[in-house]
């Protein structure tokens, strides 16, 4: 590929939820390894192969996992490698990442995730400023699969 060929597309989207769980507890299903693997990373239409997670700044997670038959991706192996850059207790978590599909990279994202308490629980604010490389996902397609992915959470949660 040449250089004239090679794109990026940039988008920047913000999720807000409320989840009917305490504030303390909505950070620690961010922070507890065991917690976030099972909204996280554990889900349908594909097989978990790894996942490891540093909780704190500087501190990294590596996700990958291969896509079953039925998804858009049969077999297709995703990497998704996240650096921790700031930690506040519960307020707030901040983390770059990246996705490919084996050793091709596809995006990189800075997200920032905000804990407010509310009445009746949390309020998370999820903000996701990407770049999206030749012929990538782009940003409505990773709203959709971040807010699938915080839909997952509020199942843990419940």
């Amino acid at each position: 590929m040449t250089t004239a060929e090679r794109t990026v597309m940039h988008g920047t989207f913000t999720i807000e939820r409320h989840y009917p769980a305490k504030l303390e507890r909505v950070f620690q299903a961010f922070a507890d390894p065991a917690k976030k693997r099972r909204w996280f990373a554990e889900g349908e239409g594909r097989v978990l192969e790894e996942f490891e997670m540093d909780f704190r700044v500087g501190g990294s997670e590596r996700a990958s996992y291969r896509f079953q038959e039925g998804s858009r991706f049969p077999g297709a192996l995703m990497i998704n490698n996240t650096t921790y850059q700031d930690i506040v207790p519960n307020q707030r978590v901040v983390f770059a990442y990246t996705m490919a599909f084996g050793d091709r990279r596809f995006s990189a994202s800075l997200v920032t995730v905000e804990f407010v308490a509310a009445e009746n629980g949390t309020d998370l604010i999820f903000t996701d400023q990407g770049a999206y490389f030749e012929g990538a996902d782009g940003p409505a397609m990773r709203q959709q699969g971040w807010t699938k992915i915080l839909e997952h959470l509020a199942g843990q949660l419940a």
